[in-house]
């Protein structure tokens, strides 16, 4: 992640346009595409913000100009930051994604279906792990034998909130060229009854696994069902 303390101004333009004259203001930049643009009030919330999949441009040594891009439909958001002055500017390497509160059933869920995406009863290639959206990442991002998007989300036990969480995801995602038609899939070691029936309601497809089975313990075992 890049830090940058600036006194800069801001333009936004696309499906709006607003400028933030200029001031002093922290810019971060993180590895998966996230522009915030922060100032000292307003509390946790950015001034303005860019989410992924965006394009990065950089002008000048020392920064000169930022410009970030990202489509939008058929339009394209773009924030231009001119930066005036620099103050501060370090870069700290984050590691891991600490921040995934996953429990230890969940993230060995999602390493065993990584590895084997076909453990979820149908012809899937892993594309990415914590593929982003501007409210969280989904567990993982697949293609399927017609090279439709699929996009998983992985549970211990599946709720109501599980489906609700999904059906936000795919609400960012399908707005993305060429991702309106992704599916969304609920995994878990056990789908509630009530989970079961929105999801089904929501065109979503729930799968049951079994942690023992993927790590090849006994014969993998699967309920299914399809949306």
């Amino acid at each position: 992640m890049r830090l940058i303390v600036a006194r800069c101004e801001v333009v936004y333009s696309g499906r709006l346009d607003a400028v933030l004259p200029e001031a002093v203001r922290l810019l971060m930049l993180k590895s998966d595409g996230s522009v915030l643009v922060h100032a000292d009030s307003g509390g946790f919330k950015p001034q303005n913000w860019m989410t992924p999949p965006t394009v990065i441009e950089r002008e000048g040594d020392p920064l000169e100009r930022l410009v970030v891009r990202k489509r939008a439909g058929r339009t394209e958001d773009r924030l231009d930051i001119r930066v005036v002055e620099i103050l501060s500017d370090v870069e700290h390497d984050m590691g891991e994604a600490a921040a995934l509160a996953k429990d230890g059933v969940e993230r060995d869920l999602q390493e065993q279906l990584a590895a084997r995406p076909e453990a979820l009863g149908e012809d899937l290639r892993l594309v990415r792990r914590e593929w982003p959206t501007d409210i969280g990442p989904v567990d993982l991002m697949c293609r399927d034998g017609d090279g439709g998007w699929v996009a998983v989300e992985i549970k211990r036990v599946a709720t109501l909130d599980a489906v609700e969480q999904l059906t936000r995801y795919l609400e960012r995602i399908r707005p993305e060229p060429g991702m309106t038609a992704c599916r969304g899939v609920l995994a878990a070691q056990k789908v509630v009854k009530q989970a079961r029936t929105l999801a089904e309601a929501r065109g979503l497809r729930w799968v049951e696994v079994d942690l023992a089975s993927l790590r090849s313990e006994r014969e993998p075992e699967l309920t299914l069902f399809s949306g």
